[in-house]
C-alpha cells in the first residue's frame, strides 16, 4: 500500500509513531459537491477498523433517508467492525436552500443542543470518529461559536478524530484544523435544471 512522504520533518520530540497516530479535525467545505459523501467514506474506513462512529447530522432533515446512513447502520450491526451511532438534529435541508425559511428560532436551539450533545461525547470519549455533517452552517450564521468550537476539539482527549462538513467553513476553524479540502464545483446537472437523483444525491 503507498504511503506519504511528508515534505517536512518538525521538530516537535514525537516519534514517527505518534506523530503518525495522532488525532485529526479534518474540514469539507466549498461549493462542491461530495463533502458529506468523503465524511461518510471515512466513516467506512473508520467502520473497518472496528472504530466506534457517531454521525450527527445538523442540518439534513430528520425525516430524510440518505443512502449512507443505511449502509452504516447494517454496518454498525454486523458485528464485523465498529460500532455505528446516528444523531439528526436538523430542521430540514429546504430551510436552507430557501433562504432559512421557518422558525430559525427552533432551528438554532436544536443546533446548539447537538453541539452540547457532541461535547459531552467528546469528555466522555464515546467515539473515535466524529462526522459532524453539515456543522459548517451554524457556525456560519452564529448559532454555534466558532471559537468555542475550536476551544473544544483542542482540548479533547484520547485519540479521537472529528470531520466537519459544510460550506463557508469559518476561517479560524480552518486555520485550526489539520486537514482541510475545499471542494470547488466546476460543473453539476442542476446548473441546467436537473433535479437530484437516487443514487447520486441520495
Amino acid at each position: 500500500m503507498p504511503q506519504g512522504q511528508p515534505s517536512v520533518v518538525p521538530d516537535d520530540g514525537l516519534t514517527t509513531r505518534q506523530r503518525r497516530n495522532r488525532p485529526l479535525v479534518v474540514v469539507h467545505t466549498g461549493t462542491g459537491k461530495g463533502k458529506s459523501t468523503a465524511a461518510f467514506g471515512l466513516a467506512l474506513r473508520a467502520w473497518n477498523q472496528g472504530w466506534p462512529v457517531g454521525v450527527f447530522q445538523f442540518v439534513k432533515s430528520a425525516k430524510w433517508k440518505v443512502g449512507e446512513e443505511r449502509a452504516l447502520r447494517v454496518l454498525g450491526d454486523s458485528g464485523e467492525g465498529g460500532t455505528v451511532a446516528w444523531h439528526k438534529m436538523g430542521e430540514g435541508w429546504s430551510w436552507v436552500q430557501r433562504g432559512l425559511q421557518g422558525d430559525n428560532a427552533t432551528n438554532e436551539e436544536k443546533a446548539r443542543e447537538g453541539w452540547e450533545q457532541v461535547k459531552r461525547d467528546l469528555a466522555a470519549q464515546t467515539y473515535r470518529l466524529y462526522v459532524l455533517d453539515e456543522f459548517a452552517y451554524p457556525m456560519h450564521w452564529g448559532w454555534v461559536g466558532t471559537d468555542e468550537v475550536v476551544e473544544v476539539l483542542r482540548d479533547r482527549p484520547g485519540t479521537q478524530h472529528v470531520v466537519i462538513t459544510g460550506r463557508n467553513a469559518p476561517d479560524e476553524l480552518v486555520g485550526f484544523a489539520d486537514l482541510v479540502t475545499d471542494m470547488s464545483k466546476v460543473k453539476h446537472p442542476m446548473d441546467v435544471g436537473q433535479k437530484g437523483q437516487r443514487g447520486i444525491e441520495w
